[in-house]
């Protein structure tokens, strides 16, 4: 079996190579294309047809005292939600949520994290990737925590997080209908 498909594949790759023609029109134009055209000729192309592309050398500036340094605006954050799991479910009749991530490198003085819940930024923002939320609806919720500069240009982000929230709902008791009514 396996020699029947090598077979194939290279039958298939000798007949790969498309020829190309050539023609000229009444107007007197040249044409190509690789479908052959009444009065059109095969062209034979030659290896130095091909197009060989040469970069230029590369220079290396003398920077002297001066060292490259990385922008301190943005660092390259790497970010993750530690707890909850995905698809976790929490169980809390007070709604409370406790959403731990973690960052490095350490975040920068200058920026600051935001938590977001459903696509909306939740609470104010802060510079530890622990958040603690009061009284969520029930249901399912997705998180993402985002790294930001004090612009707000966004620098990085958690990948969403999905986690449900299950809070015991009591059901009012109906009150008696009246005899007789």
């Amino acid at each position: 079996m396996r020699t029947l498909l090598l077979f194939t594949l290279l039958l298939v790759t000798a007949f790969a190579q498309a020829a190309i023609y050539k023609w000229v029109d009444k107007d007197g134009k040249v044409h190509y294309s690789d479908n052959p055209i009444e009065n059109a000729q095969a062209v034979e192309l030659k290896e130095n047809t091909q197009n060989q592309i040469k970069l230029p050398p590369v220079v290396v500036r003398d920077l002297g005292d001066k060292q490259l340094e990385p922008a301190a605006d943005k660092p390259s954050y790497q970010m993750r939600i530690s707890s909850p799991s995905e698809e976790e479910t929490i169980r809390d009749n007070n709604g409370n949520i406790t959403i731990i991530g973690s960052i490095t490198p350490d975040l920068a003085s200058n920026h600051v994290l935001v938590l977001l819940m459903d696509g909306k930024v939740i609470g104010p923002a802060q510079t530890t990737a622990i958040f603690s939320l009061e009284n969520v609806d029930r249901g399912e919720h997705i998180f993402e925590i985002k790294a930001l500069a004090q612009n707000g240009k966004q620098l990085a982000s958690t990948p969403p997080r999905t986690i449900f929230l299950h809070r015991a709902r009591v059901n009012a008791i109906p009150k008696p209908k009246p005899a007789g009514g």
